[in-house]
């Protein structure tokens, strides 16, 4: 058998595609060198639009209903089985597993996500400036090789440092007004995305300084879209948007972009694929790696997305089709459930606006062709009619054929997790979950 690959994967928290490569006014060199010797997928999703369900489907190729990890791992949510894990199989694989800095699946020693070595800072955190001298030493060290190594860096997640830059050269997101707090909350961002690639930077020199480059696949994802109003915790794609940059050995299969739809469940069997590892039959997601030859052009006609639980309990589903998007919501909600929204100069400015105020339709549709930012929902509108019936038809098909629990009615948190009251503004108001305390 040939020698496998190295692997170094970086993720980052709450960093959607806000990054140069993917066409935003932000400063991404790093990244961007990364994007022009790699494979670039433009329209890669997370299945749910927040941090411990989105990961724990990267890990297992699983939908979130079916791994089990339906809310956050700090607020009591767990998967229902941590067998057959991307570390774990490619530890069996005889790669060297090292996890440096964070991870979100689970509440617990990380081993039994399957790293054979952790380094992180308990005290100090899991930001970039913390956890990138540990990825340094450890690639001067002469690493054991094969490896796999996670770079689990906490930036971009908020709170933002403040940024004090002219908020006239500040690029506005097409999802919310162009208003100075909207534009402030972009700019503080942007000094955390800058952070993330200087640090990427110094990481993939190292490498290159250690003559591994060549010999590693080197990847960098994010885990679901960014903490502003209308993204992190909704299924618009502002929340369900992540990259996935994988620059592959001798820069083979450089500068191709691909346009197709793919989905972080298909990230563990397109690492299998590549490295030469089985995939395990429960695997819900498929192989990138056609795509990235140019055998196919397509993976998926269509994307599903899921919300259940983040501080609040929050029911929803998606179908995402290249143009149309409907969303489904299984309980009554504010159009804008300001308990799951992060805090910042954006999320006051719309509270003062009313924005948590109006009622969430029960059903929305939208024309991504036409209203890529989601701003016109046409559930109601005849033109539409026969789009609706489809996505409603496969969205249902969808939760039966995976097994679905919300299709039996409201999912039930597990037994000691904390979960905010969806009365509560901010996200403070807990109750802990006993056998007998409702969550509504």
């Amino acid at each position: 058998m040939a020698k496998r690959p190295n692997v170094l994967m970086f993720i980052t928290h709450d960093t959607g595609r806000h990054l140069g490569c993917y066409g935003r006014k932000v400063a991404t060199p790093n990244l961007d060198a990364l994007a022009n010797s790699g494979v670039v997928f433009e329209n890669y999703f997370c299945t749910a639009p927040q941090c411990s369900p989105s990961r724990a489907s990267i890990l297992s190729g699983k939908w979130p209903h079916n791994h089990g990890l339906i809310g956050l791992t700090h607020r009591g949510f767990a998967m229902s089985s941590y067998d057959h894990l991307l570390p774990k199989l490619m530890a069996e694989a005889g790669l060297d597993t090292w996890l440096f800095g964070m991870q979100h699946e689970i509440h617990g020693p990380a081993s039994t996500l399957g790293y054979r070595h952790r380094q992180f800072d308990q005290q100090r955190g899991n930001g970039c400036q913390v956890v990138t001298p540990f990825v340094l030493d450890y690639l001067r060290s002469g690493p054991k090789q094969p490896f796999y190594a996670c770079v689990g860096y906490s930036e971009t997640h908020r709170p933002f440092p403040h940024s004090d830059v002219s908020l006239a050269a500040v690029e506005p997101v097409g999802y919310l007004p162009d208003v100075d707090a909207v534009r402030q909350d972009v700019a503080d961002l942007e000094v955390l995305v800058r952070r993330v690639d200087d640090h990427v930077g110094q990481v993939v020199d190292a490498l290159k300084d250690a003559g591994l480059y060549d010999d590693t696949l080197i990847v960098f994802t994010t885990d679901h879209g960014v903490a502003m109003p209308r993204a992190k915790a909704t299924l618009f794609d502002a929340g369900v948007e992540t990259a996935l940059i994988m620059k592959f050995p001798h820069d083979q299969h450089a500068g191709t972009r691909v346009r197709a739809m793919a989905l972080n469940i298909d990230y563990l069997p397109t690492l299998c694929d590549f490295v030469g590892v089985d995939v395990p039959t429960d695997v819900q997601g498929v192989s990138l790696m056609p795509l990235v030859r140019g055998e196919t052009a397509s993976a998926h006609d269509a994307l599903f997305f899921e919300m259940t639980y983040h501080a609040a309990y929050d029911p929803m589903r998606a179908a995402r089709t290249p143009r149309h998007k409907y969303i489904r919501s299984f309980v009554e909600r504010p159009m804008h459930f300001a308990p799951n929204t992060d805090a910042g100069h954006a999320k006051e400015h719309l509270r003062a606006e009313g924005w948590y105020d109006a009622p969430r339709p029960a059903e929305q549709l939208y024309d991504l062709g036409a209203d890529p930012y989601e701003q016109s929902n046409v559930i109601d509108d005849p033109a539409y009619a026969e789009v609706a019936d489809e996505l409603r038809t496969r969205l249902r098909e969808w939760m039966e054929s995976t097994g679905d629990p919300l299709l039996a009615g409201q999912v039930p948190a597990p037994v000691g997790a904390r979960v905010t009251r969806p009365a509560a503004y901010e996200a403070g108001d807990t109750i802990v979950v006993t056998a007998d305390s409702p969550i509504e």
